[in-house]
């Protein structure tokens, strides 16, 4: 279905770990308006659209999210790889490391796991686009 070239499509090299901008960065990953929920909306509007060169659209965003989704995560894994105790506590990040020490979790900024609540999907093409339209944005 997908060719995956197994490298990003924009390089990330962090080379300072920075947990607290970490803390803020990891809810595009998985937080209300992140690339997990968009991927989501994208992926499953497809299946109750009528055109087929929309679904194709939805099809490819959905997928061209997932790839942000995987910039994200890379991102938050080079500003909290190799962490000391010291830069934990000072950065705030130490309620995160509690529950996931450095590994990459679907949550917001405030530490809410993501929910499917954060994205639409009614089976009404009209609808369906209005939330994405609304979606995208929320971002700009």
């Amino acid at each position: 279905m997908w060719i995956y070239d197994k490298k990003l499509q924009f390089p990330v090299n962090i080379k300072n770990p920075n947990p607290a901008m970490a803390k803020y960065i990891i809810s595009q990953y998985g937080g209300p308006d992140g690339e997990l929920g968009a991927s989501l909306r994208y992926l499953s509007q497809r299946y109750s659209m009528p055109f087929k060169q929309c679904i194709g659209i939805l099809n490819d965003v959905g997928t061209e999210e997932i790839g942000h989704f995987e910039m994200i995560a890379t991102i938050v894994h080079q500003l909290t790889r190799n962490l000391t105790i010291d830069e934990i506590k000072e950065s705030g990040f130490g309620d995160y490391f509690v529950d996931h020490t450095t590994g990459i979790y679907t949550v917001s900024a405030a530490g809410i796991p993501f929910d499917a609540t954060c994205f639409a999907s009614k089976g009404d093409a009209i609808t369906d686009l209005m939330e994405d339209m609304a979606a995208d944005a929320a971002l700009l």
